[in-house]
């Protein structure tokens, strides 16, 4: 099959594919499996990091579809795992669905299992709930997901873990689920299930080595198998065509100013309501609203909303038993002669709507019952039959999310001629926002003439057993024993794990993390050790900016001493190991110098995607007042630090019931405008960014292992006593310290501009590595390391694939240069470049490629 304008898939109402109108104009192609483009749809999104978005016409989420083809394709697939795995396996097997779009296809696949118990992720973290693992989605708009299950062992058991999606596009999202849960939670099988398999074969090749590295087997189900086919530029090309379109003067972007009302434009013009809307039932604009009217259903006391926490065999029991009646409270409550009715759910609840629906189409036979959700994922409207999302409705976010407040939408809802809505809600979110003018029930009341609402209380886990106390921690280790520092100057929260080999060949490191076989924290770069010429760059780079250092130093530990909120207490410093430690020491010894305080000082070890060490943040709880800690860092690259910092503290002052904790980061330099408190927010080189342990105490990078660090353990670091001779440590503290009284005058000045100034965070830095992911080809964040000091932490601990330098840097990149130059990495000049360097980490990197794509070799 290759899928080109024409009837198969088509729009019953127009008898046109609904990917047509996306394909001619940008040359996207599907093909495979003959029933694809019966399944798909193609849409633009709103979103940088992909051009195209498959619009599934059987999930249920922005094609309004009979809640029967919805709930029956789940099922189905779910019935194909169950022969796939056998009676034995598939009784043991869990369901894990991924929010939001496949949050109520999982659980249908779990009901077609028959007795599997059924948790999916979910973006909204709940009080009280910890945190059982979690994973990036790495092209969504929404990346983090979070899994709460309410039994912390739910997925604690050794049989097959069902993954369901709606559709597997790259296998990015499945790999990162699978590295994560296999590492706390190992098992011999896994099977993937979504509607459709997009995948390369080099996707297809890769999902099948890393199955192999992890020792476990990974089967597939799908309905349908194809690829998309894009061409060169398609995501410059769709941007454009957003642009383009939303350039029209309606609500594309999100600033327009007829949100919701019957806004009308002509074919192939972006659209709120579509012009073919006329003739559908659609109520014109100057009419009345239609009238809004709450439906109890009696929802069943303990029964889960969904399967954020879980929802077991005996949950779904309970629910069956109950749906007759709630569905016959719906069927009483729509208007007399209703033909046309849509069941409304709301982002990742689908499955309850989901269900009610279906008990509403088999009550009510003469009407053409539909169902669909909201959703956060931003879309293009285009009015073209051969598109697939022909009308959106926006409303602000009615839930409080974490991430804040933003728009959600509607899509295909306008337009559509419902006689009916009934829009069904969980208790968190009916709220005053979505009872606004603005808000969804009101955007719904200007399309029908009837809205139903329909609210579930929110499941509410109940508070896990008070567990035994853990055992008491260690106090931290100090220097001379642990680390080249004085004992006074830090303590390490830290476990010594200088006896175990951790180091591996940088090579290996970065095939094994982006294979996804390995976490970068389970092992070590080789210590690079510095050349004569490299020393001497790096003395002459102490010798000229210690002054600039020094007054950044002064400027953020006074800004943090004015602003320290509990005046009866001290500040208490605590360093993320190792880059904010030399700060950490440089801070206490500021306060000393110009105050006669002396402030503790502790390192403690946070980890991308894991989090901050939570043993060493319930030793400072026990004996600090957490209001009093303030977390130090040496610079900030994109931010990805400071964003995990705040969601780990979230999650363990949740877990522990204990608040204060202030997950803003002081750093020495803030180029990525990612926080309030900063010594400077320029680039430049910090000279102990030039080194690793030599310059940082001779401590290692800290390492997190499940076979070296327990639940009751700080994370682990080494100590390399054996460089001792190279050490640089105490060279770059004196240096930077004795210019203390020659920057006092400039740095009280600076901090007077600085505490009256807007210091709100712009996060222009997130933006830049965005672009530069997409422009560059790498299309993943976290292989774009922005600024001098990220720069240069790629070209000794990773793969560097090229860097990015901005045209007329001077000497503070003499060391990247010579870096760059001994591994034989390009360096090119970039106009415009918002940071004076980025180091692009290899995007496909297996040993000897080069190039974007990983295919050519070096000879």
């Amino acid at each position: 099959m290759d899928a080109t304008p024409g009837a198969q898939g088509a729009d019953p109402a127009d008898g046109v594919w609904t990917g047509a109108w996306v394909a001619e104009r940008l040359g996207v192609r599907l093909t495979g499996d003959d029933s694809l483009t019966g399944l798909l749809g193609l849409a633009l999104r709103r979103n940088p990091k992909r051009a195209h978005l498959l619009v599934s016409n059987v999930l249920g989420k922005h094609v309004p579809q009979s809640p029967s083809v919805v709930h029956g394709s789940g099922f189905a697939l779910g019935r194909r795992v169950r022969e796939l795995l056998g009676e034995t396996g598939a009784g043991a097997a869990v369901v894990l669905g991924y929010a939001e779009t496949a949050t109520g296809l999982g659980h249908a696949v779990a009901d077609g299992l028959g007795s599997a118990p059924y948790l999916h992720s979910t973006r909204r973290p709940v009080p009280g709930v910890a945190r059982a693992g979690g994973f990036e989605e790495s092209h969504s708009h929404a990346t983090s997901h979070l899994l709460l299950p309410e039994n912390p062992d739910l997925l604690a058991g050794d049989g097959p873990l069902v993954l369901v999606d709606d559709e597997f596009s790259t296998g990015n999202t499945v790999l990162n689920t699978v590295r994560a849960l296999h590492e706390r939670y190992p098992r011999e099988r896994y099977v993937v299930v979504a509607l459709v398999d997009m995948r390369s074969a080099a996707d297809r090749d890769r999902l099948a080595a890393f199955a192999a590295e992890i020792g476990a087997r990974v089967d597939l189900v799908t309905a349908a198998r194809g690829t998309v086919l894009l061409p060169d530029g398609v995501l410059e090309k769709g941007q454009a065509l957003v642009a383009e379109y939303e350039g029209r003067g309606l609500p594309g972007s999100g600033s327009g100013a007829v949100r919701g009302a019957a806004e009308r434009e002509g074919s192939s013009g972006p659209a709120e309501v579509p012009g073919a809307a006329r003739g559908r039932g659609l109520p014109d604009s100057a009419a009345a609203p239609g009238v809004v009217t709450r439906v109890d259903l009696r929802w069943p006391a303990g029964v889960p909303d969904g399967g954020r926490h879980g929802f077991t065999p005996a949950h779904r029991r309970r629910l069956e038993a109950a749906l007759p009646a709630m569905g016959a409270r719906l069927a009483e409550a729509l208007p007399p002669g209703a033909r046309r009715v849509l069941v409304l759910g709301c982002e990742e609840l689908m499955y309850a709507p989901l269900r009610l629906a279906r008990e509403l189409e088999q009550l009510a036979p003469d009407a053409d019952v539909r169902f669909s959700t909201t959703t956060r994922s931003p879309v293009l409207a285009v009015d073209d039959p051969g598109y697939a999302i022909r009308t959106r409705l926006v409303f602000p976010a009615h839930d409080d999310p974490a991430d804040g407040p933003g728009e959600r939408y509607a899509y295909n809802v306008a337009g559509a001629g419902f006689d009916a809505v009934v829009a069904v809600v969980d208790s968190t979110a009916d709220t005053p926002a979505l009872h606004a003018p603005d808000g969804l029930l009101a955007r719904l009341a200007a399309h029908t003439p009837q809205v139903l609402l329909a609210v579930i209380p929110s499941y509410v886990p109940e508070a896990p057993q008070a567990s035994e106390r853990p055992p008491m921690l260690p106090e931290p280790l100090r220097g001379p024993a642990f680390s080249s520092y004085a004992p006074d100057e830090v303590g390490w929260l830290l476990q010594d794990l200088s006896d175990v080999t951790l180091e591996a060949p940088t090579e290996e490191r970065e095939e094994a993390i982006q294979s996804g076989g390995a976490h970068y924290a389970e092992s070590l770069p080789v210590e690079y050790q510095p050349t004569e010429q490299y020393q001497q760059l790096f003395h002459a780079a102490l010798e000229a900016s210690a002054a600039r250092v020094a007054h950044a130093v002064g400027v953020v530990t006074e800004t943090v001493l004015a602003e320290h909120p509990n005046s009866a207490s001290r500040p208490v410093l605590v360093s993320l190991a190792r880059a904010g430690t030399p700060v950490g020491v440089l801070m206490r010894r500021w306060a000393l110098h110009r105050h006669g305080q002396d402030l503790p000082h502790y390192a403690v070890s946070i980890v991308r995607g894991r989090g901050i060490d939570a043993n060493a943040l319930r030793w400072l709880a026990d004996r600090y007042d957490p209001r009093d800690v303030v977390f130090v860092d040496g610079w900030t690259g994109k931010g990805a630090i400071t964003r995990e910092l705040t969601a780990a503290v979230r999650e363990f002052e949740e877990r522990e019931g204990v608040t204060g904790f202030n997950p803003e980061i002081a750093v020495l330099a803030d180029p990525g405008s990612c926080v309030r408190t900063y010594g400077t927010r320029e680039d430049y080189l910090i000279p102990s960014a030039c080194l690793n342990s030599t310059v940082s105490g001779l401590i290692s990078r800290t390492v997190l292992r499940a076979d070296l660090v327990g639940p009751h353990d700080f994370h682990g670091a080494k100590f390399y006593r054996e460089l001792a001779g190279a050490d640089v440590s105490a060279a770059f503290l004196d240096a930077v310290s004795a210019r203390f009284p020659e920057v006092a005058d400039t740095v009280d000045v600076a901090v007077k501009e600085l505490l009256a100034a807007d210091r709100t965070p712009t996060w222009e830095g997130w933006a830049a590595v965005e672009r530069i992911s997409e422009e560059y080809g790498i299309h993943d964040v976290n292989l774009v390391k922005p600024g001098v000091g990220e720069t240069t932490r790629v070209l000794l601990r990773r793969v560097p694939w090229k860097v990015l330098a901005r045209a007329g840097a001077g000497a503070d990149l003499d060391h990247v240069r010579l870096l760059a130059a001994q591994r034989g990495v390009p360096v090119e000049e970039v106009a415009d470049l918002p940071y004076t360097c980025v180091g692009l980490i290899h995007p496909q990197y297996t040993r000897g490629a080069t190039g974007a794509d990983g295919k050519a070799v070096a000879l």
